[in-house]
């Protein structure tokens, strides 16, 4: 589809529409999975074709909520160093008016979703709300935005846990609320490394040494909430316990030589250690978990 209803003039650039989507992002979203790997549920033909859907109705409202984002931080964008170039609405390449017509596509998509699956689509809601309101106002309160970044992750499991209707450990829950809070410290300590305190409002309350202490006060939960939930409720992946230690250490070594950690996802697509002990460590929860299914031999 081509527009010349762009604010520059500039016909509509289908690729700069697609990066407004942030689909690189999307990866954060196959945490919806995880009740489907951890129940057992990877034989039931069922359960991965919903699971999946929730996913996918995740990134719908993922990218529904980084098109608001972009667009109501466009000006401040436009003076970032790196933002003003790599943003489509900041960089000029995509119109405020396509925005919008891609945004309300969006949300038409996730009206439907309420057909399909209404239960995980309540679970969405919440999740569009809370991103809504980190934009609006949440993002600018120092430690709550930590916690809402993370909620976020949270909320993803939950869904993919409505979605098959499994129940959830309680340990997984907090295994994945301190994993995102250390993925969300890490965060805002790049920032302030790589800004100052001139890249989000925010980090002017902060300092390196403080989201510092929280990084490791989160990591260290999440190797032990992690721990205690495979020891006393899936024994049989204790062996992946050295491997989800090796990924917190790999991804901190790329943090604090490399310069990485802005952005998760970039540092999983760019370091191959890392991205190797993440498929290693998914894999051998499949298998070990079917295996004690009796699924496999």
């Amino acid at each position: 589809m081509v527009s010349s209803a762009s604010e520059s003039g500039k016909k509509l650039s289908l690729s700069a529409l697609w990066r407004l989507m942030r689909p690189r992002q999307w990866i954060k979203n196959t945490f919806v999975l995880a009740p489907l790997v951890f129940a057992g549920e990877l034989a039931d033909a069922a359960s991965v074709v919903t699971s999946l859907l929730t996913m996918a109705l995740f990134c719908v409202a993922s990218s529904a909520t980084y098109i608001f984002n972009d667009w109501r931080d466009i000006e401040k964008d436009r003076l970032h160093p790196r933002k003003r170039f790599t943003r489509p609405l900041a960089s000029g390449e995509v119109s405020k008016p396509q925005a919008l017509v891609l945004f309300v596509f969006l949300y038409l998509l996730l009206l439907a979703g309420f057909v399909v699956l209404p239960s995980v689509m309540l679970v969405i809601l919440a999740y569009l709300v809370l991103n809504m309101a980190y934009s609006l106002v949440l993002k600018n309160q120092p430690v709550i935005d930590i916690f809402t970044i993370a909620l976020g992750f949270v909320l993803r499991v939950h869904a993919g846990a409505v979605a098959i209707a499994v129940p959830v450990s309680s340990w997984m829950f907090v295994s994945t609320l301190s994993l995102a809070l250390y993925l969300a410290a890490i965060k805002r300590r790049q920032e302030l490394a790589d800004s100052g305190s001139h890249g989000r409002a925010v980090l002017r309350q902060y300092s390196i040494s403080l989201v510092d202490r929280y990084a490791e006060m989160s990591a260290i939960c999440a190797v032990l909430f992690y721990s205690l939930f495979v020891m006393s409720e899936r024994p049989e992946l204790i062996m992946t316990i050295p491997l989800v230690l090796y990924g917190l250490f790999r991804y901190w070594f790329v943090v604090d030589v490399r310069g990485g950690g802005e952005s998760p996802t970039d540092v999983l697509f760019s370091d191959w250690q890392l991205a190797l002990t993440v498929m290693i460590w998914i894999g051998l929860c499949v298998y070990l978990l079917a295996r004690s299914a009796g699924q496999w031999i």
